[in-house]
């Protein structure tokens, strides 16, 4: 079983377009068909492969006929009115693409797959979990690496208030968690595949549970727990630690289905920002609006975990895949790239801040927003980087920089960075100056830069500095001496602002 929309946007990497949807999005398929007569009658299912069909409207009407909610068909025309009378949604295939590789693709889709949590993966696993469960005679909870709920068994009998708790808030609750912790069982699933026993505690609602670990290789996935008021032993014991090896392999298929279309929205969403394709085009196969973007550079950080903390940010982002989630995003070196529609910022910082608080608190987040663009999608990157190294800067928590704000900030950066490859004028007076304040300790540079920016005002130049305006005239004429400065040259006193902002130095008194 699949949603509408995840197919959707699986099948857009394959040269597949979207041409009309009358039913809604969500509608879930659960068959495939071609266009053939058993037993006197079509066929049925709700995704048809009209191959052979000469016309949409031809392809229309099989689909019609086989009661199917979408159709695929290799047509010019769009069939727009008949498929909106009949209520099928056309998906137009490009002539590059041969039906069997495409049938591979739906077949795969529809009958793996149950969707995850993340919308995404061929897993059944809430029917594994009602196995289990009839098979050790406790109800069963699936979690993830991060102890969050994938699955849970239907069997009740023996379900306790922490279980329910659990469900319902798809992941154990604080306190049950704080027992855990107590109780040693985190480090016993990250060390052993041998079940462990956590004991009963009647203030916690907890009736007693075994836990065992998924794990691939080295790797560990999640968890199985069973409610259980004594340890398990003989066949019970191997039946969890059998079920949780078949959990794994299930695990390990979502990933792989998930990470494929990942790597289809990086490919596309990195070209996208590369100018290497047409952007409208590239838009239209991610399943984004026409109109202007924001593009979001995000970094996250624990200390002695860079990478896994920006690889659980990415997989955040690209949670719920499809029409559910508005942005489509890639991850490259130590940057996951966003590219969002809209063209106001408030959604792009809404954005961010969601993304912050889906992860662990100890992960630090920065992030930087480009002015809103349409085609200029390389620009975009570049302004989107310059701000998360703005933001980067500046104290943890708070809110992501935005290049409509800070744009005269980014001026500065750049104009820093070409001081630093050596574009910083040798000579000239701003040069000269520096040199003085160095051999003869005086504050010349201060005081023309104070000067300049109270734009030749005197007396607020000297209450900057702190001295008498006579000082602050006396400075400026000694100045003189040391090095031509035409104060009286627009273009010139331009010029020396430009430089003096450059400077890494701070505006000193």
């Amino acid at each position: 079983m699949v949603r509408l929309d995840r197919m959707v946007n699986v099948l857009g990497g394959y040269g597949v377009r979207l041409s009309v949807c009358p039913p809604p999005r969500t509608t879930e398929l659960r068959s495939v068909v071609l266009p053939e007569t058993v037993g006197g009658r079509p066929a049925s299912g709700d995704v048809l492969l009209a191959v052979g069909a000469r016309t949409a409207e031809e392809a229309v009407g099989w689909a019609e006929a086989a009661r199917a909610t979408a159709v695929l068909v290799r047509a010019d025309a769009d069939g727009r009115e008949s498929a909106a009378g009949a209520g099928v949604a056309v998906l137009a295939v490009d002539a590059s693409v041969s039906w069997s590789e495409l049938a591979g693709v739906v077949y795969g889709l529809v009958l793996e797959g149950r969707e995850t949590e993340s919308g995404r993966g061929p897993t059944d696993l809430f029917a594994l979990a009602d196995s289990l469960a009839d098979a050790i005679g406790g109800a069963v909870t699936i979690e993830d690496r991060l102890a969050r709920v994938l699955a849970y068994s239907s069997l009740q009998q023996h379900a306790d208030p922490a279980r329910v708790e659990t469900i319902l808030g798809r992941q154990a609750p604080e306190r049950l968690r704080a027992l855990f912790d107590a109780r040693g069982v985190s480090e016993h699933l990250a060390a052993s595949d041998e079940p462990l026993f956590v004991a009963p505690d009647t203030g916690l609602g907890l009736t007693g549970r075994m836990v065992v670990a998924v794990r691939a290789g080295r790797e560990l996935l999640g968890s199985v727990w069973v409610t259980s008021a004594r340890p398990l032993e003989g066949a019970h014991r191997r039946a969890l630690v059998d079920g949780a090896r078949t959990v794994a392999l299930h695990l390990l298929r979502s990933r792989a289905s998930a990470d494929l279309e990942r790597q289809v929205e990086s490919d596309l969403v990195l070209r996208l920002m590369e100018g290497t394709a047409d952007a409208a085009t590239v838009m239209s196969r991610l399943g984004l609006p026409p109109g202007p973007v924001r593009v979001i550079a995000v970094r996250a950080d624990v200390p002695a975990e860079r990478h896994a903390s920006l690889l659980l940010a990415f997989e955040r982002a690209t949670t719920g895949f499809g029409w559910s989630r508005p942005g489509r995003s890639a991850l490259e070196g130590t940057t996951l790239y966003t590219v969002l529609p809209g063209e106001t910022a408030t959604a792009a910082v809404r954005w961010v801040a969601a993304l912050r608080g889906a992860l662990p608190g100890q992960v630090t987040v920065s992030a930087g927003v480009s002015a809103a663009a349409t085609a200029e999608l390389p620009a975009a990157r570049q302004e989107a980087d310059e701000c998360l190294a703005l933001h980067e800067r500046r104290p943890p928590g708070t809110d992501a920089v935005v290049y409509d704000e800070s744009w005269h900030d980014i001026l500065l950066q750049r104009l820093r960075a070409a001081a630093r490859t050596g574009r910083d004028p040798a000579r000239g007076p701003i040069a000269e100056l520096r040199r003085h304040d160095r051999e003869h300790a005086t504050r010349f540079v201060a005081t023309l830069h104070a000067w300049l920016a109270a734009q030749g005002d005197l007396a607020a130049a000297s209450r900057h500095l702190g001295v008498h305006q006579n000082t602050v005239r006396n400075r400026l004429r000694k100045m003189a001496t040391v090095t031509p400065l035409d104060l009286g040259d627009e273009r010139k006193r331009l010029a020396m602002m430009i430089e003096l902002a450059a400077d890494d130095e701070p505006f000193a008194r």
